[in-house]
């Protein structure tokens, strides 16, 4: 699942407003199953100045 906040869309093309914008979630049977689904989602997507962030769902 991806969710979107600051984006809009301006002739049929989605654009960000700059900051955290998106938030990709994913389920699977244990949580490196579901952080593998959710960066492989995120490895899809593709926009200037992007910043992604890698160790979200890591035990730190």
């Amino acid at each position: 699942m991806l969710f979107h906040a600051g984006t809009q869309l301006i002739e049929n093309q989605l654009v960000t407003s700059g900051g955290r914008v998106l938030a990709c979630t994913a389920f699977g049977k244990d949580i490196p199953e579901a952080r593998h689904r959710a960066y492989t989602l995120a490895d899809t997507i593709h926009f200037d100045q992007m910043a992604l962030r890698r160790d979200i769902g890591l035990d730190l």
